[in-house]
């Protein structure tokens, strides 16, 4: 089956022109999205997700309506891939049903590896050069209430409340939690 993946940004953008390319490709059943794509928490696509199967092919207009970052393009075309289904973007030419197709999906997926490595290495360079200069002292720590860190730890340490509870009591993610257990109570 073919299986289209529509998606706009918001309620108030038209759908229309994803929904005639699907129709001149032949799509049988679509799912429409309007929401932000930053996410993979869209409730179209979680059902899409659970609807496809074996055989099936599902096909967006432009990667861009699909997955705005490659790696949840990679994650997702993962799934499909584990559960025997195919993908194709009509924009970027894509199909993972021909030889060539898998290969394009490599090689942009490699190429966006690289520029990952690329900016991660300008980041830390950006970050020495800065503390050279005195300008970068690194993350603030969490505020919190040592009296009530004490406490709770103490707690934590005999297993009578659990780290997510320590956490949300003292106001802390998790990295931060974890950051600061690892450097001691």
């Amino acid at each position: 089956m073919k299986v289209g993946y529509i998606r706009v940004s918001t309620e108030e953008q038209n759908t229309a022109r994803q929904e005639v390319i699907m129709e001149q490709l032949g799509v049988e059943k679509i799912y429409i999205d309007k929401m932000s794509g930053k996410s993979k928490e869209r409730p179209q696509l979680k059902a899409m997700l659970g609807f496809v199967r074996s055989g099936d092919t599902v096909i967006v207009e432009s990667i861009s309506r699909f997955a705005r970052n490659t790696r949840d393009l990679l994650e997702l075309v993962d799934i499909f891939t584990a559960k025997g289904v195919e993908f194709v973007s009509k924009k970027e030419s894509i199909d993972t049903t021909t030889p060539a197709g898998k290969f394009m999906l490599t090689v942009f997926a490699a190429v966006a590896e690289l520029e990952r490595g690329y900016i991660l290495d300008r980041q830390k360079e950006g970050i020495a050069v800065a503390k050279a200069n005195g300008k970068y002292k690194g993350r603030k720590p969490t505020a919190v209430n040592e009296q009530l860190w004490n406490v709770l730890y103490d707690k934590w340490i005999a297993k009578e409340i659990t780290a997510t509870d320590f956490m949300h009591r003292v106001g802390m993610s998790k990295s931060a939690f974890y950051r600061r257990v690892k450097a001691g109570k």
